[in-house]
């Protein structure tokens, strides 16, 4: 699925370096959907970045043997002086998907009605997220990533997104950060371990909640 050879990552932040990843080497396999687990601010979402490749690691190399989405929800790679439609027909190009069809399924599956056509610097947080996930679910990718979260808007708006979603699965896998063991449990069936720059892997996922718990009721490392 994903192989990093010898990947560094960290960031330096009023004078205090914190490391997210150290010298890590490792390969997830191609046949299991893993949670992601770790304390709050340990980077969970940077490894995230990082397998998408939005982020770059400061050393080593990140080997990708599937197609990764980008992290389901993300809207931050949207041009803000383009349409939603707009938009929409670049992803198309990017990733060689027919334009009409999927302008097509994402002004229907977004709900944005008239504002799928102004820029979308005019988006308020949920629309752009509306329109991102849409996107997300238009392309097929053999690998999906998800932080945090799998819906957007009201109930009915997040049931349709958690269906979709499911359907994708049927025929991809996930790599999945969320704080709900029920989501973790439901869509994964392995689990990684972020904690001190270092990887964990877990061949379930309730063996990475475990090791997880553990960690938990051990102070910060320094």
């Amino acid at each position: 699925m994903i192989t990093f050879h010898s990947v560094s990552k960290r960031f330096r932040k009023n004078g205090v370096t914190k490391h997210v990843l150290i010298d890590a080497s490792f390969a997830l396999p191609e046949d299991r959907s893993i949670a992601v687990l770790g304390r709050n601010g340990v980077g969970k979402s940077t490894l995230i970045r990082l397998i998408a490749g939005t982020l770059s690691p400061d050393r080593g190399r990140i080997m990708r043997h599937r197609r990764f989405s980008w992290p389901i929800g993300f809207a931050g790679s949207f041009h803000p002086s383009l349409t939603g439609a707009q938009n929409t027909r670049f992803v198309a190009r990017i990733y060689g998907r027919d334009s009409g069809a999927l302008e097509e399924f994402v002004q229907d599956f977004s709900e944005l009605g008239a504002f799928y056509h102004p820029p979308v610097s005019t988006y308020s947080a949920g629309m752009k997220a509306r329109l991102a996930f849409a996107l997300s679910m238009g392309v097929d990718f053999q690998v999906y990533l998800v932080d945090e979260v799998i819906g957007v808007g009201d109930t009915a708006f997040r049931r349709k997104c958690a269906e979709a979603f499911r359907q994708r699965m049927d025929r991809a896998r996930v790599i999945m950060v969320s704080h709900s063991p029920a989501l973790l449990r439901e869509f994964c069936d392995a689990g990684i371990l972020i904690e001190a720059g270092r990887l964990f892997y877990f061949n379930s996922v309730q063996g990475a909640a475990d090791a997880y718990e553990a960690v938990l009721a051990k102070p910060l490392p320094a």
